[in-house]
């Protein structure tokens, strides 16, 4: 019979970061001496029928909450950042599914600059914060009853 395996630590890789200095020359910087801080995402203009749809919220007070407002207006806008963009995905299609297809969905995509915060450890040693901006993806998502055309005769 085989003895279990015991668990081997492995070296932990010293990758430093190389940022952009002002002057164009690149900044080494140690990941392991400051900690990360990501700032809130720039929203676009809040209106009473958009919904921000993100992780932490539970699925389905999500999609009550999307529902609750299409009942009140005839359009809603969903909007999903990063990770949630599948989730805002699935709450339009959601929609469009209870609706009998009644609901009609226009997609459009974008980029989203993100800023974050790399602020030292030990302000004693490390030099001062520093900034980085990176891109993320995200979607918004028009969820509306299409207007009744009328017949003419």
């Amino acid at each position: 019979m085989a003895e279990p395996r015991s668990p081997v630590s492995a070296p932990v890789a010293h990758n430093p970061m190389v940022l952009p200095a002002p002057e164009g020359s690149a900044l080494e910087m140690d990941p392991m001496e400051y900690t990360l801080r990501k700032r809130l995402p720039r929203k676009l203009p809040k209106r009473r029928n958009d919904v921000y749809v993100n992780m932490k919220t539970d699925f389905k007070a999500q999609l009550a909450r999307c529902q609750k407002l299409l009942d009140a207006h005839r359009e809603i806008c969903i909007h999903g950042l990063g990770l949630a963009i599948n989730r805002a995905i699935n709450i339009a299609l959601q929609l469009q599914t209870s609706s009998q297809g009644a609901l009609q969905l226009a997609a459009n995509t974008s980029t989203v600059e993100l800023i974050d915060d790399l602020e030292p450890d030990d302000p004693d040693e490390a030099g001062e914060p520093l900034t980085r901006t990176r891109n993320n993806s995200a979607i918004h998502i028009k969820v509306f009853y299409p207007n009744p055309t009328s017949k003419t005769q």
